[in-house]
């Protein structure tokens, strides 16, 4: 079921150890998009991607679970690529970090199966059900590969995925041993407005009966979605029932504090996840640095070379950037496959000079001589 995507490599070096200076590490990261077996979502599977080291052993899991958009809509717009930004870090910390799309998001099918009904009576225990179902098909088939090990493993959620995650600890899979809850929960329909609070409290209550793994909880103080007071009760009928659980109250984020969890404040919640893991040794002193950033093209003037440090920003595989020789550009990122993206940039870098050149692709320096001119086929979108 597996498709291999790349073998993206990234020459990074290892932090300085605390205790005095180490020599530098080569490192590569492997990705891989996956569809994961699941009788329940038919043939096609469950949309997924993996990011893990690029070495030979197996790396302990690291499961990482998407949230659920206020409009229903917006499901099918959503990619398991989306989230590679989020899965590096924990592919940095020694994991083998996978996404999957939960039935009825991105291309994995489903429709509206984990709904929670009327917003009056949400019912909040039937539609978690579906989607841990989901995360234990993941579990399940990243067990059977060679590369990855469920012993020693963790999961990790944002919102509905938080919700998500806080259920999985509470049916204590084998080889679980920690779950992190990015403002966890269910049902919001707008800003302060929360389905049903009362049934989601309880929800979170009756997983804290059956859940002894450690649980990191972090909810900034202004999240729209579950703001400060409903995220304590939630927490504290957690813990009331019986559940382990850290939780911190961070501080305000942005315009929302719900986005928090996410690539541009990573420098805000990886502490937050580093010092829940490391009190529990579940990750080294030595973690991978990030990429270093491409280099501009040389004839980008200082304009152009804003729009690429805004490519180098976008943390949407697969994406590439175009060039001409007389400073004209062109860039896309989102796509499903490089080879799209490599089109559409220079499709767009076309609409400027009629000959130009594949620069980059994802994080990594184009192989040379990948040109394409006007009288190709391609246009500019």
């Amino acid at each position: 079921m597996a498709v291999l995507r790349k073998l993206l490599p990234l020459l990074i070096a290892w932090l300085i150890p605390a205790d005095g200076p180490s020599s530098a590490v080569a490192a590569e990261f492997y990705t891989e998009d996956l569809r994961i077996p699941m009788a329940e979502a038919g043939p096609q599977g469950l949309e997924a991607f993996l990011v893990r080291p690029a070495g030979t052993k197996r790396y302990p899991l690291a499961l990482l679970s998407h949230g659920s958009p206020r409009s229903f809509d917006d499901r099918a717009t959503m990619s398991a690529h989306k989230y590679y930004g989020i899965a590096l870090e924990y592919a940095r910390r020694g994991f083998a970090a996978l996404i999957v799309m939960r039935r009825g998001y991105g291309s994995s099918p489903g429709g509206r199966v984990d709904s929670v009904g009327g917003c009056a009576k949400a019912a909040y225990l039937p539609a978690v059900a579906v989607a841990v179902a989901d995360l234990r098909a993941a579990i399940d088939a990243m067990a059977r590969r060679p590369d990855v090990t469920t012993t020693g493993m963790i999961a990790a959620g944002h919102s509905a995925g938080g919700l998500a995650t806080i259920a999985l600890s509470a049916q204590a899979p084998s080889g679980l041993v920690a779950a992190i809850n990015f403002a966890g929960g269910r049902g919001s329909r707008d800003d302060n407005d929360v389905c049903n609070p009362d049934g989601l409290v309880q929800a979170f209550a009756t997983f804290g009966k059956t859940s002894r793994v450690p649980t990191l909880w972090v909810y900034a103080t202004n999240d729209s979605y579950f703001g400060p007071d409903l995220a304590r009760r939630l927490h504290d009928g957690f813990r009331t029932s019986g559940g382990n659980a850290k939780f911190i109250a961070a501080p305000p984020f942005g315009a929302d504090g719900h986005y928090l969890y996410s690539v541009a404040s990573r420098a805000q919640w990886t502490p937050y996840v580093d010092a829940f893991l490391r009190e529990r040794s579940l990750v080294s002193r030595d973690i991978l640095s990030p990429p270093d950033p491409l280099p501009p093209p040389r004839q980008l003037n200082e304009a152009a070379r804003a729009e690429f440090a805004r490519y180098l920003a976008s943390m949407l595989p697969h994406k590439a950037f175009a060039v001409s020789p007389n400073g004209g550009y062109g860039w896309r990122s989102g796509h499903i496959t490089a080879d799209d993206a490599r089109r559409e940039s220079l499709a767009a870098c076309m609409k400027w000079s009629p000959t130009c050149t594949l620069y980059a692709i994802d994080d990594r320096l184009a192989e040379p001589a990948q040109a394409t001119s006007t009288d190709q086929s391609a246009r500019a979108r």
